[in-house]
């Protein structure tokens, strides 16, 4: 039954890519006037950064019949830092990469491929996404962890194959930011799912509370999870929430992780004893795979066929796994292993006949799908305006009084979920706050009072 929807799969996608443009070309975030903020450590004051180039999310698509190129500065619309905890010494710089994602992508249907450390993917703001490691690993002959800063080289090497690897997102939580990303050597990632910690239904980590708790996109349960990324063999990477049934149906539901961490575990064969410091889950080897055949479990890559809103006829996909507290669920996004052919996506340059892709889809209302929040309200100095889901391009959010006239204005940028209204010299009363996305325009009542 599988290798049938395979078939069948294959040949509605091929069929439907000469009818209209592939996903893979249009779902990218555009952006040539945006340029990016940061927080450093110790301030709570979001900063322009500096670089004549520094422009957010995605400044160029352009396709031939294979492949689309994807030119970014690997920078996101929401705010990056500070990277305190974990002694990361690096900042977030301009990448000016170009990506280059097949059109077509096919099933690796040989022995499938690791990924490999540093970038397996990109998300549709141009940020990488990394895997589970982070350079770290136990090195048995001398009992310690080599690897990383602060430590020393790995027997072999950086690219060595080590019996315990570090798993980034329990050992390095203290230096990401609020998005769940920090950089390496200037390139800012992911290793997981791209919402702001405090949008969590459990909050593991306190840095919201003194920055924006802002990222990528938000989670909505009650809706299809919106298309997020490519990984490096060219299928796509979604969110935490799809159609439970691989057929569309099925209402929505949770995508789940079919790895487990060992149980019951107390050593580790050429590797540290579990203990405070080197805990359960500590190591990716912590985990092991179990098949599990309900629809709404993923495989061995942590993907699966099924029905998508950008692939009606079908797609192999992977998805950003998130445990029943929406904090991050191993592997994250793409592994241990790649469905598909891997390759080196990063590319120097364009070197056939292209096309630019102009994006068409700026007419098409995303507030009437959205749910927007404002918090508090009554408010007293502070309004937060959070947009669920992922927004796509940018809404105008102005703040008028009771006579007509205009207070205040804010952005939330394409690839951004809040923005804030300081209310501080504002009198008390009540105001109107209009939301435009250039298509539907919606009003909300706002009361200050001290």
């Amino acid at each position: 039954m599988r290798k049938q929807f395979i078939a069948i799969c294959t040949v509605a996608l091929c069929t439907s890519s000469f009818a209209q443009l592939s996903p893979a070309i249009t779902s990218w975030l555009q952006n040539t006037t945006a340029k990016g903020t940061f927080y450093s450590s110790g301030n709570s004051n979001v900063q322009q950064m500096t670089g004549a180039n520094d422009f957010v999310n995605c400044q160029k698509i352009e396709y031939s019949s294979d492949f689309v190129y994807v030119h970014t500065r690997g920078i996101p619309a929401y705010p990056t830092g500070p990277f305190d905890g974990d002694g990361n010494p690096s900042v977030t710089e301009d990448q000016d990469a170009i990506y280059k994602f097949p059109l077509n992508p096919t099933q690796n249907t040989g022995t499938p491929q690791a990924t490999v450390m540093g970038n397996i993917g990109v998300f549709i703001n141009g940020v990488a996404l990394y895997d589970y490691r982070d350079g770290v690993a136990w090195d048995n002959s001398s009992s310690s962890l080599c690897g990383g800063p602060g430590n020393p080289p790995c027997p072999g090497g950086p690219m060595a194959t080590m019996d315990w690897n570090r798993d980034a997102i329990p050992a390095e939580k203290p230096g990401f930011d609020c998005s769940k990303g920090h950089p390496a050597m200037g390139a800012y990632h992911h290793h997981q799912n791209p919402s702001a910690f405090k949008l969590d239904l459990e909050v593991v980590s306190t840095i919201c509370n003194l920055y924006d708790a802002d990222g990528l996109y938000a989670i909505d349960s009650t809706k299809h999870a919106p298309l997020l990324g490519f990984a490096y063999d060219g299928f796509p990477i979604y969110g935490a929430y799809a159609y439970k049934n691989t057929d569309g149906t099925g209402g929505i539901a949770r995508m789940k992780s079919s790895y487990h961490l060992n149980a019951n575990a107390t050593t580790r064969t050429n590797g540290p004893d579990v203990n405070a410091t080197y805990f359960n889950g500590y190591f990716r080897e912590d985990y092991s795979y179990t098949e599990n055949t309900a629809s709404d479990y993923l495989d061995e890559h942590n993907g699966r066929f099924c029905v998508t809103p950008e692939y009606p006829n079908g797609t192999y996909a992977y998805f950003m796994t998130v445990d029943e507290n929406w904090n991050s669920a191993y592997p994250y996004a793409v592994g241990p292993t790649f469905y598909g052919v891997f390759e080196n996506r990063l590319v120097t340059s364009v070197s056939e006949s292209t096309t630019t892709y102009e994006d068409a889809s700026a007419g098409i209302s995303q507030l009437d799908q959205s749910q927007v929040t404002i918090f508090p309200n009554p408010a007293s100095n502070l309004i937060a305006i959070q947009v669920k889901g992922l927004v796509q391009h940018s809404i105008e959010l102005t703040l008028f009084d009771v006579t007509g006239k205009k207070v205040m204005s804010q952005q939330i940028k394409a690839g951004q979920t809040i923005s804030y209204f300081d209310t501080q010299t504002l009198y008390e009363g009540t105001y109107l706050l209009e939301l435009s996305d250039g298509k539907t325009v919606k009003t909300e009542r706002i009361v200050i009072q001290r």
